[in-house]
């Protein structure tokens, strides 16, 4: 996957002004065609993020199979195929989501412990039990609608109920460039963007028996900022790019 210097220098500057320009953005629209919306409830003070500010999202969902059972995973615990859980590009680990079938209309409540999808196309991965609960068979993938709920609590009743962050824009994130098969290409891009941006990482992942290797570059304190980026890079050069917590 060979780019030029100059091709990686206008992916540079155009990165760099509009992520100035992200600040004042309206929603962005979230990688891989899926839509994602943060808003706030009436109420909140202005240039402050509510407590009610909600996250949902829409796009397509896979599922873990047998072959991840007892793998570690980033929340501290293993990948279990009878729990409830999930793994997503930036929802903060630990957090409860309620995923809609969109086809069915059935739905699930996951636990995200774990970043991915790795792959452009899917905005979340579930169990192969929390797959099964909401119909998702042989096919392997379908649309949902994905709502971030926050982390259970219980109130002053004793009722259940749920906890949502200040912000789900706040955080650290990176951009996700490319997926590579050798080790040359990762390096010598990986060298040009972390001298461009400041920050540029390579990390290995094995998958169906192959070892894989994953481009980050940028680092970005909104995710607003960092979807934008995001864009730039796609339409310079790097179609395959989408946004990443680095927490």
């Amino acid at each position: 996957m060979h780019r030029t210097t100059r091709g990686i220098l206008t992916v540079a500057c155009a990165c760099l002004l509009t992520a100035c320009g992200a600040k004042h953005a309206g929603v962005a629209k979230a990688p891989d065609g899926a839509r994602a919306q943060q808003t706030q409830k009436p109420g909140a003070a202005k240039g402050e993020t509510s407590p009610e500010a909600v996250f949902v999202q829409e796009g397509i969902a896979g599922w873990f199979g047998k072959d991840f059972y007892g793998n570690e995973v980033k929340k501290g615990d293993k990948y279990d195929i009878h729990a409830l859980t999930a793994v997503h590009r930036t929802l903060p680990l630990g957090i409860l989501v309620k995923v809609r079938n969109m086809e069915n209309g059935q739905e699930v409540v996951v636990r995200v412990n774990d970043r991915g999808p790795f792959a452009k196309g899917r905005v979340m991965d579930l169990s192969y039990a929390a797959a099964k609960t909401i119909g998702i068979g042989e096919q392997g993938s379908v649309a949902v609608r994905i709502e971030a709920l926050g982390s259970r609590t219980m109130d002053t009743s004793g009722r259940e109920s749920y906890k949502q962050p200040a912000s789900f824009d706040a955080g650290t994130y990176t951009v996700q460039i490319g997926m590579f098969k050798n080790t040359q290409n990762p390096k010598r891009i990986s060298e040009e963007m972390r001298r461009l941006f400041g920050y540029s990482e390579v990390r290995e992942i094995h998958a169906k028996g192959e070892r894989l290797f994953r481009v980050f570059a940028g680092k970005y304190t909104s995710l607003k900022e960092a979807e934008t980026a995001q864009r730039n890079f796609t339409e310079h050069g790097y179609p395959a790019s989408f946004v990443l917590s680095l927490e």
